[in-house]
């Protein structure tokens, strides 16, 4: 279970970041263009309401998510380099463990993000409730539960899609017969 739960979020921040990362990196540098508009701000939560978020996130474990921010994407950015500098890949190499751990621990900066938005998104009283539910034992077992439910529920939608597809399928030659085509 521990496992699904680590592998689910990491895999979409993997995803997430691999996605946002990959494409820029691969592209060379374009003329200057205009900046898009940032996001707009978010409120401003009372430091309570932040630390009841962190605290949230850590009894969730939402580290996992990002543990491997970092490394990740230097990993990313050095193959993508690699790629158009075949020449330098001994060079890349080495540098890749260098920016590595000069860039060590700013994966902590999602996790402060994280906590900015939950604090955002909910008011103090709810963030504390959460806390108390999520310490609770039906909290507990909502966070050991969930991940292998999430897992079993997108493992039965993709069986249900499969499936359904054929169901579907049959049902466009059946039509397509009625009209004199066999597809």
């Amino acid at each position: 279970m521990k496992s699904v739960l680590k592998f689910l979020p990491a895999a979409t921040l993997a995803a997430g970041l691999a996605l946002s990362a990959a494409p820029a990196m691969a592209q060379q540098p374009a003329p200057a263009q205009p900046k898009a508009a940032a996001a707009p701000a978010q409120p401003k939560a009372s430091p309570a309401a932040v630390a009841a978020a962190k605290e949230i996130l850590q009894i969730k474990n939402a580290t996992a998510m990002y543990q491997g921010a970092v490394p990740g994407l230097v990993e990313k950015t050095k193959i993508a380099l690699i790629q158009q500098n075949l020449n330098y890949q001994k060079d890349l190499n080495e540098v890749a463990g260098v920016v590595a751990q000069q860039l060590n621990g700013r994966q902590n900066e999602i996790g402060e993000g994280m906590a900015q938005i939950y604090a955002s998104e909910f008011t103090e009283q709810e963030l504390k409730d959460l806390v108390t539910f999520y310490k609770s034992p039906l909290g507990k077992k909502l966070i050991d539960a969930e991940p292998r439910a999430i897992g079993l529920s997108m493992a039965f939608m993709n069986s249900w899609a499969q499936n359904f597809s054929e169901t579907v399928m049959g049902a466009f030659r059946a039509e397509m017969r009625k009209r004199g085509k066999e597809i």
